[in-house]
């Protein structure tokens, strides 16, 4: 996203999306998203070195800015070569702006918002200090094991409690439900991302598969993970939010 974010919002497009994800669920292909492991896919043919090779650009000047990029295999860049998940690129992004940021990637393929609530200290407290800005990206791994969503909801808000104690500000990274659920269910597991934001006075984008889900250039064969492609058009949409984020963390002494 570029200056304001303008989000797809329509019923049609997130309803494919969602759809695509029980697609899958039903047919056992959650390898990545369940945490099995599965090489990461060759370059396909044709592609240069520049197109495998880790995300980078040079350090800017100025003061440090430490991101935690905190979740589930969409930050851990599932079936990507080394260096070329989400946080990778959106650290690029960030570094050619003039914006010293580095990331710490603590996402992990297969993990449910129950499995981050029990690993979020221990990422807190085993970085080099405290960051500046935690990305926040659980609950597509409850959705798709049906985790009623009250649970996600008190999973997220226990987190959010925790990292409001430590006075780290945080970016809602946020899920849709597959309507194959039922709306009762989309309706309260869609509601958890927005009202938690509001009530946490976080950052929040909405929906982190906006604009790739549902595009076969852009998602792996399992229909859910982005490829390279994918990836980028995310980060570009991302890195101004998260430039924004850290921007208001520095004006506000957080």
């Amino acid at each position: 996203m570029k200056g304001k974010i303008a989000l797809e919002r329509g019923p049609i497009r997130y309803g494919v999306a969602a759809l695509l994800l029980q697609v899958v669920l039903l047919g056992g292909l959650l390898a990545g998203c369940d945490g099995q492991p599965t090489p990461a896919p060759s370059p396909a043919p044709g592609a240069t070195v520049a197109d495998v090779a880790p995300l980078d650009a040079p350090r800017p000047a100025g003061p440090e800015r430490l991101v935690l990029a905190f979740g589930d295999s969409l930050y851990a860049g599932y079936g990507l070569p080394r260096g070329q998940s989400l946080p990778d690129a959106i650290q690029m992004r960030l570094r050619r702006q003039g914006i010293n940021a580095t990331f710490v990637n603590a996402g992990v393929s297969g993990d449910t918002s129950a499995d981050g609530r029990a690993r979020l200290a221990f990422a807190l407290d085993n970085l080099s200090r405290k960051p500046d800005l935690v990305m926040l990206g659980l609950g597509g791994n409850d959705a798709l094991r049906q985790i009623a969503p009250a649970e996600t909801r008190a999973n997220l808000a226990a987190m959010l409690d925790m990292l409001a104690k430590r006075h780290i500000p945080v970016l809602l990274t946020g899920m849709k439900a597959p309507p194959n659920l039922g709306p009762d269910y989309g309706d309260a597991f869609d509601r958890i991302w927005p009202d938690l934001a509001a009530q946490y006075k976080t950052g929040l984008y909405p929906f982190i598969l906006d604009g790739v889900i549902g595009e076969p250039k852009l998602i792996q064969g399992d229909h859910i993970h982005p490829d390279m492609a994918g990836v980028a058009v995310i980060a570009d949409r991302l890195a101004p939010v998260v430039a924004g984020r850290l921007k208001g963390a520095e004006q506000g002494g957080g």
